[in-house]
């Protein structure tokens, strides 16, 4: 391979860091206006009245939008849409637009905006919401494996714990923003977006038009992760005062209305209870789990089936539920329903091997499963025991001690702890157009996103190696519906969907070249195969004998051609269907916990993954570290404040809400295991954007136990719950 496995810069970094990636607030737009969203006070009930009057009077106002006068939404569904209504289902709920000449005038104006409410009393805690039926949502489960309460009776060794994780927020560097403007019955919206083709959707049916008069752009998004995964209310709003004032309008978050505008990973409530043998082989485990979700909308993540396929359990029931809250939906957040699933598990798991007095390593060796133990399949590939290895030597296992609070570093306690990751290598129907050229440049366009892993390079990287030309001839273009349809960019599926479309639409075109070429006179390719034939450097020619080759220009001029344009829809292999496909990794932690103050420092981190062929190393070892650092938020620093008594997210800025800084984060590396996989799909990747994250909470809480001997099983684990 020439590219594909080679370190390259990002293609779009130079763009990015000069400022020439251009935003979704940033598309110039003729004479725009500047709208702002005036929210709700309270989280349940109705508006009683709303004066505008003030607002629309201050200075630079055009109109002010409330569920009075502003366009009733055509779409389908039970997904939240603004300004439909005066009923009032979350606090922060928009209950107006103000659209004005200045950003600075709309957002003034918003402040004259006043309501009067009839207000009803709010359940936004789950676990009382659990207690009332009504608020129940039972979800279809996979069905009990074996029999659990005969595997829990015939353990030697049995534990049961609870588990919780709280609300926690996406926030992004770059906040949520629209524009639009209307070209007669024609909408072009420039939308910070996961997936252009669900947007177009939403707002087609919205206004009742045809998908074809809806335009949505979205080139360069500044950090997602699920924030942008499902159409948000804001497009919709900023089309409809478009339309109404016949002239472009923009909206954009403030840092605040982050927490209430486009989701949040759902508070998560577990109880396992794990049993085995003395030899430490699992016999039985119970995984009940308990999401909340809205009151007019259900949002599930299925936490507890994270660890079905994990390990070689004979008896295994997962239950899962959700509560109905009056909170606004949740939504996904990297590696959904796994991290907090493994959390769980993970954590149980180590609590097990320390009542078994097992090392917590050997202990998942003894449970590993050679096959999916949910379906009999044979995995198409899984190298978890050597990342166990890899990953075990490069941290340094062997040094660790069994026995808690055996290690000190002065006035800290020294800790080690592991976690298993696992995520699905799914591919999904992706389509590209590519078009090569006689001068040699290529052109590729698919309607894919790029939320910051590094699609742009990685597709030109694939484009080159298949097409035999250099990484500055190719130009790939996406975040765009006249391109065609691709999957959203999540549930780390992009590169082995759209990168198996470019990869189809390459051998195309060489086919395509093939057949001009065995038509010309003494051609080299006589009784050869396609097979037999690469693209490189311009040429056609013999894999085994470049010396017998022809020209692409020449072939294409021969033809009467200045180009080959090639529309590939890659769709998954059936082959698929008799494989378990996933990737598989482990992190470790080490920790030091001031004794006295409970402070935690995360001094080591070491993850291994098996995700198939690395396109890209350089950027996939920054996913790693981005997955692994979001880990430590988990762990010990992120947490969304409700005051329940009003049903109000408290901690809605970064003073409040706590993420990882630089001092937060200690030496940090990964070290990939290939695997060569012919079965996920042609290029034989796996995703890993969700991988790297799955295991590291438990990892840092196995870490802390090791320290301190204190189990913590609430996160975020912070001092006060230490001391």
């Amino acid at each position: 391979m020439r590219y594909i496995g080679k370190e390259t810069s990002r293609v779009d970094g130079v763009a990015k860091v000069t400022g020439k990636a251009r935003y979704v607030a940033e598309f110039p737009v003729k004479n725009p206006a500047y709208g702002f969203i005036v929210t709700s006070e309270i989280a349940k009930g109705s508006i009683k009245s709303i004066n505008t009057e003030m607002a629309m009077k201050a200075a630079g106002v055009l109109k002010v939008y409330t569920h009075q006068n502003a366009t009733k939404s055509q779409a389908k569904g039970n997904a939240y849409t603004a300004l439909q209504s005066p009923k009032i289902a979350f606090s922060n709920q928009p209950i107006a637009l103000v659209v004005a000449e200045t950003y600075e005038q709309a957002r003034y104006a918003a402040s004259l905006v006043k309501a009067e409410y009839n207000k009803e009393k709010p359940q936004t805690d789950t676990l009382e919401a659990n207690k009332v039926a009504t608020n129940k949502v039972t979800r279809r489960t996979p069905n009990t494996r074996g029999n659990t309460q005969t595997g829990l009776t015939n353990s030697d060794v049995k534990i049961e714990a609870e588990y919780t994780i709280p609300i926690e927020h996406h926030n992004p560097m770059e906040m949520h923003g629209a524009i639009a403007f209307w070209e007669g019955d024609k909408l072009m919206m420039f939308d910070k977006s996961q997936g252009v083709y669900g947007v177009r959707g939403h707002l087609a049916q919205s206004f009742g038009i045809p998908a074809e008069n809806v335009k949505v752009v979205s080139l360069f998004v500044g950090g997602a992760f699920g924030a942008s995964l499902k159409p948000n209310y804001y497009p919709f709003m900023t089309a409809m005062a478009a339309r109404d004032l016949k002239r472009p309008v923009k909206i954009n978050y403030t840092r605040r209305q982050m927490f209430q505008g486009h989701g949040y990973r759902p508070f998560t409530y577990q109880k396992i209870q794990m049993g085995a043998t003395k030899d430490g082989k699992l016999q039985a485990v119970v995984h009940e789990s308990v999401g909340n979700t809205a009151s007019y909308e259900n949002f599930q993540e299925n936490s507890s089936g994270f660890g079905r396929t994990l390990y070689k359990v004979p008896n295994y029931d997962s239950k899962y539920n959700l509560v109905k809250t009056d909170l606004p939906t949740p939504v996904w957040m990297r590696a959904p329903g796994a991290v907090s699933g493994a959390f769980a598990i993970e954590s149980a798991i180590d609590e097990l091997a320390y009542k078994l007095k097992i090392d917590p390593l050997e202990m998942r060796k003894i449970n590993y499963a050679e096959k999916d133990p949910e379906t009999g399949k044979p995995y198409s590939s899984k190298e978890l025991m050597k990342c166990f290895d890899v990953g075990a030597k490069t941290f340094g296992w062997k040094k660790r001690k069994l026995e808690p609070r055996s290690n000190k570093d002065g006035n800290w306690l020294v800790g080690m702890g592991c976690g298993i990751g696992t995520w699905g290598a799914w591919q999904a129907p992706a389509g590209a157009k590519v078009t090569l050229r006689a001068d040699g440049t290529v052109h590729i366009g698919s309607a894919t996103a790029d939320i910051g892993p590094g699609t742009y390079t990685t597709m030109t990287m694939i484009a080159s190696e298949f097409l035999g030309i250099k990484p500055n001839q190719v130009k790939f273009e996406l975040g765009k519906t006249e391109f065609p349809r691709a999957p959203s960019q999540g549930g780390s599926i992009t590169t082995a969907s759209v990168g198996s479309a470019i990869y189809g639409a390459s051998m195309n075109i060489r086919k395509k070249l093939f057949d001009m070429a065995l038509k010309i006179e003494n051609s080299p390719f006589i009784e050869r195969r396609v097979e037999d034939t690469e693209l490189m450097n311009g040429m056609l020619r013999l894999k085994n004998d470049s010396s017998k080759s022809v020209s692409v220009a020449e072939l294409l001029k021969k033809n009467n051609m200045t180009e080959i344009v090639e529309t590939y829809q890659a769709m998954p292999s059936k082959e698929r269907a008799n494989y378990t496909t996933m990737g598989h990794g482990i992190q470790f932690a080490e920790v030091k916990v001031d004794e006295d103050l409970g402070i935690v420092k995360v001094t080591k981190v070491i993850e291994a993954t098996a995700c198939g062929r690395v396109i890209n190393p350089l950027t996939a070892h920054s996913q790693e570290m981005g997955g692994m650092i979001w880990g430590i938020g988990m762990a010990l620093h992120e947490h969304t404040e409700i005051d329940h008594r009003y049903g109000r997210m408290m901690t809605t800025n970064f003073a409040d809400y706590h993420i990882p800084s630089n001092a937060d984060v200690g030496y940090i590396n990964t070290e990939f295991v290939e695997e060569e996989d012919k079965i996920v799909n042609p290029l034989g990747v796996k995703g890993m954007g969700e991988l790297c994250l799955v295991g590291a909470p438990a990892a840092i809480a196995n870490a802390i136990f090791n320290a301190t001997g204190k189990r913590i099983r609430d996160l975020p684990i912070t001092p006060d719950k230490l001391i």
